[in-house]
């Protein structure tokens, strides 16, 4: 499988389409003329391609990663919408200002039956990032205005008036930056949704999927299980602007990466996640559909671990669980 398409080939990958390209040309022209000679040197590159594939790969950087998370094919949280449950019903507005595009949220069937599980109705929601300028434009990037996290909560609250588990999808480079954004009250709509999801009596299951930055990805990052894709990221700043701020330049945006510690391996370290999804090989982008596949699994998984408790017990659990996060010293 190729690992990218060429229009939106990351630089490291490079090698390893070069590669690519030569292997499927001694293909075409082995198919064409087959000799022994020309079989042995198809198995040899074969290979190769393997050997690189697999170096590049299991030993990527934190930066790399990053641009992983970033890829403009990545599966958005209305692809995993579609291909994990049936029947969505998008809800809009906050009914205080607006709707927000750039958080979709609905009621749905989780499939889970697929998955060992069963069927089970589940409010459903993400941060939606654009295909094309035009959405793009549309969904500010996948960036909120406060409307969304109202939204969010309107419906959450809904969900746990009629019993229903919520599942979150995290994808944005931040909240919106905007002056009417914070006119709005940006920073109270995100403070109150961390209060008030910690204090819901359904099942929340998290997933950062992409991008998880700052408390305009946390805005709707409060749960009982916090899962995290094997290329995704998550931290307090992105890489550019943390270099921007130390550095008074972008240009030291891969010595901040790896100082943020912002991979899924780094947070399961210190606590802050549950569980890693693995990605096919090359990133979520490269085979949608088994990302989909494992991710749907986990989900199940974890919902019917969390059905089995009760509403007292979750809560409990829920906030021991973020009380233990981070690390102090006492003189």
């Amino acid at each position: 499988m190729a690992t990218a398409n060429t229009t939106h080939l990351l630089e490291f990958e490079k090698p390893l389409h070069d590669l690519e390209t030569k292997l499927e040309e001694m293909r075409k022209l082995g198919s064409e003329d087959p000799a022994p000679e020309l079989e042995a040197s198809i198995s040899e590159l074969e290979e190769r391609v393997k050997s690189l594939r697999s170096s590049i790969y299991e030993n990527l950087t934190r930066w790399q990663r990053v641009l992983i998370a970033r890829h403009p094919q990545r599966p958005y949280t209305l692809d995993h919408i579609e291909a994990l449950t049936d029947g969505f019903v998008e809800m809009h507005g906050d009914r205080l200002f607006g709707d927000d595009p750039a958080i979709v949220a609905g009621f749905a069937t989780f499939l889970g039956e697929r998955y060992g599980y069963r069927d089970r109705s589940v409010l459903i929601l993400g941060h939606q990032k654009g295909r094309d300028t035009k959405s793009r434009k549309y969904r500010r990037f996948g960036m909120p205005n406060p409307e969304g996290y109202r939204k969010a909560l309107r419906l959450m609250k809904l969900a746990a008036k009629y019993n229903k588990p919520i599942i979150t999808l995290l994808d944005t480079p931040g909240a919106y930056p905007g002056i009417e954004a914070e006119e709005r009250g940006q920073a109270q709509a995100i403070a109150t949704n961390l209060f008030e999801m910690a204090r819901l009596p359904v099942p929340i299951v998290v997933v950062i999927i992409g991008e998880g930055a700052s408390g305009g990805a946390l805005g709707i990052g409060v749960g009982d299980r916090i899962l995290m894709l094997e290329n995704a990221w998550y931290s307090v700043i992105s890489p550019e602007s943390c270099s921007s701020i130390l550095w008074r330049s972008w240009d030291f945006k891969e010595e901040a990466a790896r100082a943020l510690k912002l991979t899924a391996p780094d947070l399961m370290e210190v606590g802050i996640i549950d569980e890693i999804i693995p990605e096919p090989t090359g990133g979520a982008h490269n085979n949608p559909e088994a990302m989909y596949e494992g991710l749907g699994k986990v989900i199940a998984r974890h919902l019917k671990s969390l059905e089995k408790m009760t509403s007292k017990k979750l809560l409990k659990t829920r906030l021991e669980k973020f009380d233990a996060m981070g690390a102090f010293a006492e003189e």
